[in-house]
């Protein structure tokens, strides 16, 4: 059974009142906060390769790399303000 014009409406005012409050509620940011965001996210992604990599590595001249690497990159995201 199609739905009347009425239905429509209706449903159409209610998808763009949740428009409007979705757009009401973002923050508007500045570059240098989006390049930042993007800093940190990578430096994220790298920490997890590392840790990945440090527990699947078996050499210890290796491990102790990927160990100085990891301290790094904590260092880094430290520095951006980053805490777990």
């Amino acid at each position: 059974m199609a739905r009347g014009w009425e239905s429509k409406s209706v449903e159409e005012q209610q998808q763009a009142a949740e428009e409007r409050k979705a757009a009401a509620g973002r923050v508007v940011r500045t570059e240098a906060e989006i390049e930042r965001q993007k800093k940190r996210e990578a430096l994220e992604l790298t920490k997890v390769r590392v840790q990945r990599d440090l527990a699947a590595a078996v050499n210890e001249r290796y491990k102790a790399q990927l160990r100085a690497a990891l301290a790094h990159l904590e260092r880094q995201l430290g520095e951006l303000g980053v805490t777990e």
